[in-house]
């Protein structure tokens, strides 16, 4: 694959993107019939052996997709009837580091009460291959290989070092195993944490291909943009104040348009609605996850955004976050 030099805090606007168009279903709907309206427009192919992919959080996390939403689905989505939430465990020492805390951390977020939560590295690794600039392979847990589909299921949001938190780190991060595929993102000249702007996009991004070139037509997204700090899942109770407003639920077979209409989402806001989360995508050079997608051929970063509330017209994102309200904490 030929090297192409991006800046990454470069934001590049609509108009002046090439190639096709995807599909993005948005609803404003923030629920559990939201999650399942937009779902149900992009399941065809899920089938077989379901793995949803979520962020179950540290303990007490607040901004978590509920899982009281996740129980609703389950129990009423007939393609989700028996499927298992997936998780892999933490790089760094704290709450979900090994198996053990793990659990318990699920048990207090209340996953186990109503789901089976399988943590994918719980026996060991498996290695998918990705023909990457960095990686010729990535390491995931092994029980990723007895699933035949997944569901990403995301909360999208901001991230410490990658900017923004959206299908693409669910599942690069999140499916990566805690010790190999996570240190593999992460580790640079011996330091644990040295990765940081385009090289962690991209090495976030090849981790993602694995996975998604592993389960191929069998996968698709729905990104939840709600209580979206700028701080991860991974910070839990420590997370940044939520300031940016609520703005509704996504879906689409597109990895790459679904993060992509997001951050245009974010961007389609006012100064001081999205100032705080914008800033951390642009610092941290986030944009280059968005731009690495496409030239990995992992989709497109045009789409067409029907809105599912409003006789499934085509809107534009400045249209879709027109009545966005000041940030309200969503339970």
């Amino acid at each position: 694959m030929t090297e192409v030099k991006v800046d990454g805090s470069i934001y590049i606007p609509y108009e002046e993107r090439t190639g096709n168009e995807s599909i993005v279903y948005f609803t404003r709907d923030l629920s559990a019939k939201g999650i399942m309206k937009a779902f149900e427009k992009v399941n065809g192919n899920i089938t077989g052996k379901v793995a949803i992919k979520l962020h179950t959080g540290e303990p007490n996390g607040p901004n978590i997709v509920p899982s009281s939403w996740v129980k609703e689905i389950l129990e009423n989505e007939e393609s989700l009837k028996g499927a298992t939430i997936v998780e892999t465990n933490t790089f760094y020492a704290g709450d979900r580091y090994t198996t053990e805390q793990h659990r318990k951390t699920l048990k207090i977020n209340g996953w186990t009460d109503f789901c089976e939560v399988d943590i994918m590295d719980e026996e060991g690794t498996v290695d998918l291959p990705v023909n990457g600039k960095w990686f010729d392979h990535m390491t995931h847990g092994s029980h990723m290989t007895n699933y035949d589909s997944l569901f990403a299921l995301t909360h999208f949001k901001g991230h410490t070092m990658g900017g923004f938190g959206g299908s693409n780190k669910n599942i690069g991060i999140g499916c990566a195993d805690g010790r190999i595929g996570k240190g593999m993102i992460h580790a640079k000249n011996g330091n644990d944490w040295g990765v940081v702007e385009e090289e962690l996009m991209e090495k976030i991004t090849e981790s993602t291909k694995a996975t998604s070139d592993f389960f191929g037509k069998h996968v698709t997204y729905v990104n939840v943009m709600r209580n979206m700090s700028v701080s991860c899942d991974c910070e839990g109770v420590a997370a940044q104040p939520v300031v940016t407003p609520n703005v509704g639920i996504l879906a689409s077979t597109d990895i790459c348009a679904i993060d992509t209409a997001c951050v245009d989402l974010i961007h389609a806001m006012t100064a001081e609605q999205n100032h705080d989360l914008w800033e951390r995508m642009q610092t941290r050079h986030g944009f280059r996850q968005l731009t690495y997608m496409k030239e990995m051929g992992m989709g497109n970063d045009k789409y067409i955004l029907i809105d599912l509330d409003n006789n499934e017209v085509i809107i534009t994102p400045k249209e879709a976050v027109k009545d966005v309200k000041p940030f309200k904490l969503i339970k």
